[in-house]
């Protein structure tokens, strides 16, 4: 399985947003400007920093075992 592939969903996004209202939690993507969910997934996602780190981390480590 790709390394992206298993963190791609909204709530890893930069642009994911969760905002308090009357009516409960309201989940918004910042970039597409409407309701999302965080298991959605779009072709914009864009890693955030915590999980570029892990998805590097994870890459290294998957090479690592292939060289062995």
């Amino acid at each position: 399985m790709d390394v992206a592939h298993r963190f791609h969903c909204c709530a890893s996004c930069t642009h994911f947003r969760a905002m308090r209202t009357d009516e409960g939690v309201k989940t918004v993507c910042a970039r597409l400007g409407y309701e999302t969910r965080p298991t959605y997934q779009f072709h914009c996602w864009t890693p955030n920093d915590r999980v570029q780190k892990r998805m590097q981390e994870m890459g290294a480590r998957a090479s690592k075992e292939r060289e062995s």
